[in-house]
């Protein structure tokens, strides 16, 4: 049955109190990254305090904030922001990707693991676990806003988006294909992959970017392009897919370097734990 979105972005209003639900979303997901790494043996084994999370979690915050504004003006709309370069400060007006969010939470991660003096590959597979639930709570947040709707369809599955801009034409709802690509199924297979297979540390990351990248690519040809921007190649290629694919091959050659002859095992990076702060 088509379902027509009329969903409220604001929680409650009370004078110029206006509390959203994406707000909500983000803080519901930076919650549950902090209990998942908090709660996971490795952490206690590399010496992690409750402390360093919340540091790590602040890092990874700004590392969002700074990398996804920058990647949206170096990928989306350079030639517009040259042109008005303090417009890359105006963040109130929108223009944000996803991709140079990412780029600038795994530069920030790395960053704070190399001042810890903390194990890199072991952090990334404690890290890699929860992210995917914390992107389904965003997807979930892009939904209730009802933007970043996908192409019309004629599946009875479709979204009527009138209220958002939508027109009266039901559109695949890619942000809740996102929500189960990207968040409940990668979410599944890296909780599958670190219960049951013995993998060397640093894999659960590779295996995170590149189940990423294959599933946004994925959601990708139902997604509409960027009005600006339009299809690359062929009226399917976007944007998203050719920022994908570094996700992709970066995902490959974590796996294949973590994994090479003599790389430590995971018995190896926990066997000398870093010490607690005091």
């Amino acid at each position: 049955m088509i379902y027509h979105h009329n969903l409220n972005p604001a929680i409650f209003k009370l004078g110029p109190l206006e509390p959203r639900w994406y707000a909500v979303m983000y803080l519901v997901g930076f919650a549950v990254s902090y209990f998942m790494i908090a709660g996971n043996p490795k952490s206690k084994a590399v010496g992690l305090t409750q402390d360093d999370i919340m540091d790590w979690l602040t890092y990874g915050f700004f590392g969002v904030m700074l990398g996804g504004r920058l990647g949206y003006v170096l990928f989306y709309n350079l030639q517009m922001y040259l042109q008005n370069p303090l417009d890359i400060l105006a963040i109130w007006k929108g223009g944000m990707s996803f991709h140079g969010g990412m780029l600038g939470v795994i530069l920030a991660s790395y960053l704070y693991f190399r001042k810890k003096k903390l194990p890199v590959a072991t952090m990334w597979d404690i890290v890699a676990l929860p992210v995917p639930l914390a992107l389904m709570f965003g997807r979930l947040g892009n939904f209730i806003n009802g933007e970043l709707w996908g192409k019309p369809t004629d599946g009875s599955w479709g979204v009527v988006f009138a209220n958002s801009g939508g027109g009266d034409m039901p559109r695949h709802p890619t942000q809740l294909y996102e929500a189960f690509l990207e968040g409940i199924l990668l979410f599944a297979i890296l909780w599958g992959a670190n219960k049951f297979l013995k993998l060397k540390p640093g894999s659960l990351g590779g295996l995170f970017l590149l189940l990423y990248g294959l599933g946004r690519s994925v959601v990708e040809f139902y997604r509409l392009p960027d009005a600006h921007i339009g299809y690359l190649y062929g009226g399917w290629l976007t944007m998203g897919h050719m920022l994908c694919l570094p996700m992709i091959l970066g995902g490959l050659g974590l796996l294949v370097y973590f994994n090479r002859p003599g790389a430590p095992t995971a018995t190896d990076t926990t066997a000398n734990p870093a010490p607690a702060e005091t």
